[in-house]
């Protein structure tokens, strides 16, 4: 996994996450899931471009479970945005890489 892409759990989350100065994207994921897999490589582009603008992490929900529970992940992959501690935008399936940075774009994360 890139070095870019932090992995957080029910014990980082709320440092890493909830209380970053910067927005962050976490994608809610699992090893099995070949959409989550397809959606990496976008990912791994965003962290490096987005550098120091926006963070991306990663949930392993198989891992995680009580985590996605809290956050209503249904589906996988899920992506939100957190702002502030909060979820200001939520993707459910497979992104392109402009559809993200548009959405990024409209809420003025970058």
């Amino acid at each position: 996994m890139n070095a870019l892409i932090q992995t957080v759990n029910h014990n980082n989350f709320n440092t890493d996450v909830k209380e970053s100065n910067i927005p962050v994207l976490v994608d809610f994921w699992a090893e099995w899931c070949a959409p989550c897999r397809a959606q990496n490589p976008i990912l791994e582009e965003l962290a490096d471009e987005l550098q120091g603008k926006l963070t991306v992490a990663k949930v392993n929900v198989d891992d995680n479970q009580q985590l996605a529970e809290q956050h209503d992940i249904t589906s996988i992959p899920t992506m939100s945005v957190f702002q502030g501690g909060e979820v200001v935008h939520r993707f459910v399936g497979v992104q392109s890489k402009d559809q993200l940075l548009s959405a990024f774009n409209e809420l003025n994360l970058i």
